[in-house]
């Protein structure tokens, strides 16, 4: 280490350039005459502490030892919050984006996208292709003998371009296949019936009030 410091030194001189304050030299000994006399090169200087820790990489271990020290303190901001609500039949439903158009009653004809998942996020079905982004809106009606109970819950009261995503309990779900939401194809009607006994969540979106 030492020698490899030493060697640091006379290869780049001008890095260990003393202060005016420290440029006096210390009087050699007997020794440091006999070495100095064998090897000219060499100069018996003293170097300032501190730019020797700088070139030797201390600066760089400072910032991990106390990272505070080397970098700025970042403003901390305080993450909104999305409140649940649950309704007296189980339903828990979050709004996502609030609306601003007109607002969805009972008995209403309203055209919305979603997309229906399991409990665990598996997906089931979607009005929404996944690939491409286009999307097949559905017409329902806020009738609890048409569409699901849960469904229609969560809808009532939503405005125009607001977005609502909701578990909601077989009990409110599809007790029956008659209800509303269906898909058209086979393969995504049977899954969604498979799981017809499970809670479900729909993330959807009230795009008209028919």
């Amino acid at each position: 280490m030492e020698a490899s410091s030493l060697q640091a030194v006379v290869q780049f001189p001008h890095l260990f350039k003393p202060p005016s304050c420290m440029q006096n030299e210390r009087p050699m000994n007997t020794g440091a005459r006999k070495l100095h006399g064998k090897f000219p090169s060499l100069t018996d200087t003293r170097v300032p502490r501190r730019l020797f820790l700088q070139f030797m990489g201390y600066n760089h271990l400072l910032s991990y030892a106390c990272p505070v020290l080397a970098a700025p303190m970042l403003e901390m901001t305080e993450p909104e919050v999305i409140r649940t609500q649950k309704l007296a039949n189980g339903v828990r439903f979050q709004d996502v984006v609030e609306g601003d158009g007109p607002e969805a009653q009972e008995g209403d004809l309203v055209e919305v996208n979603y997309v229906c998942r399991r409990s665990n996020g598996y997906f089931v079905h979607s009005t929404v292709d996944q690939f491409s982004g286009e999307s097949m809106p559905v017409v329902l009606p806020l009738d609890e003998n048409q569409t699901i109970k849960g469904l229609k819950d969560v809808l009532v009261g939503m405005k125009v371009g607001g977005k609502r995503r909701a578990l909601i309990p077989p009990s409110v779900g599809y007790i029956n296949e008659n209800l509303k939401p269906i898909p058209d194809e086979f393969g995504p009607r049977r899954s969604l019936f498979s799981h017809a006994k499970e809670p479900l969540v729909f993330e959807v979106q009230l795009l008209k009030v028919l």
